[in-house]
């Protein structure tokens, strides 16, 4: 039987959406040059953020006159996929090398992997949940909304995606991070993006509640957060067959996720390059 291994784990708790993105892409480089073991990550948002894909065009798609009213940030993700409201969620990030040796070459091999934990941490919340292994032919949607559909391997229960999940590899290292929503408020949601009409969107909005379900919609009762952090925290030490060490940042690290932040992800022009 193969030993359990240590990684080192935070919980960041409610941060600014630009703080959270800076974290996660200074834990990738600190990894990259051997500073720190893999690493798994919790964080929450304040104010709430819409974090948008790395490719992902946000002229003509993304309301910001409802971003503004709402209070919500808009930042890039440096990883793939489509748009995620971040509010009453947990989210987590996998900073892991490349050469670990769990880890496949295929990103949808690792997916499957690193997504053992996110399994594990529904089962510890009585909630049945399963992967998705969706169809190609379900890959021909052109929206903007992140949970409108599962891809390989991420979590479904009732057939409707659970968990969303973002994966990049740079420097060496795998980033994969992910929305875990407790609650979800479909209408904030939908008010976020641009559609050409109330008709259009209300139709969206509708079909997302077949499409889409939350922790608490799929428990069936009301999950706190502190709950949710302790399943999913357990989930990925029985998924990933780890035991975590904490990690705590170092005066020099804070202040390179201070200057990272303020030059990347609360610039407009990484914000708003697409």
């Amino acid at each position: 039987m193969k030993m359990t291994e240590t990684w080192y784990f935070l919980d960041t708790g409610e941060q600014s959406p630009a703080y959270n993105m800076a974290v996660d892409d200074c834990l990738l480089r600190w990894h990259s040059n051997q500073e720190i073991p893999p690493v798994i990550r919790f964080y929450q948002w304040k104010p709430a953020g819409l974090s948008v894909g790395y490719f992902q065009k946000t002229k003509g798609k993304i309301n910001f006159d409802a971003l503004e009213n709402q209070n919500i940030d808009l930042v890039r993700r440096l990883t793939g996929g489509r748009a995620v409201l971040h509010d009453q969620e947990l989210t987590y990030s996998i900073i892991v090398s490349e050469s670990h040796s769990d880890m496949p070459r295929s990103v949808k091999e690792a997916y499957l992997i690193l997504s053992k934990g996110l399994l594990e941490g529904y089962n510890n919340l009585g909630i049945d949940a399963s992967f998705a292994i969706p169809e190609e032919k379900q890959k021909t949607t052109q929206s903007a909304v992140c949970f409108e559909e599962p891809s390989w391997y991420e979590l479904v229960v009732h057939g409707k995606k659970a968990a969303g999940s973002a994966q990049t590899r740079k420097k060496g290292v795998i980033l994969q991070h992910g929305s875990i929503p407790i609650t979800v408020d479909d209408t904030k949601l939908y008010d976020m993006f641009v559609y050409p009409n109330e008709k259009v969107k209300e139709r969206a909005r509708r079909a997302f509640k077949d499409k889409a379900i939350s922790i608490e919609e799929a428990a069936g009762r009301t999950v706190t957060m502190e709950e949710t952090k302790d399943a999913f925290k357990h989930g990925f030490e029985q998924g990933l067959n780890i035991t975590f060490k904490p990690l705590t940042f170092s005066d020099d690290q804070k202040k390179e996720i201070e200057h990272v932040m303020h030059h990347t992800y609360m610039s407009d022009a990484w914000n708003l390059s697409r």
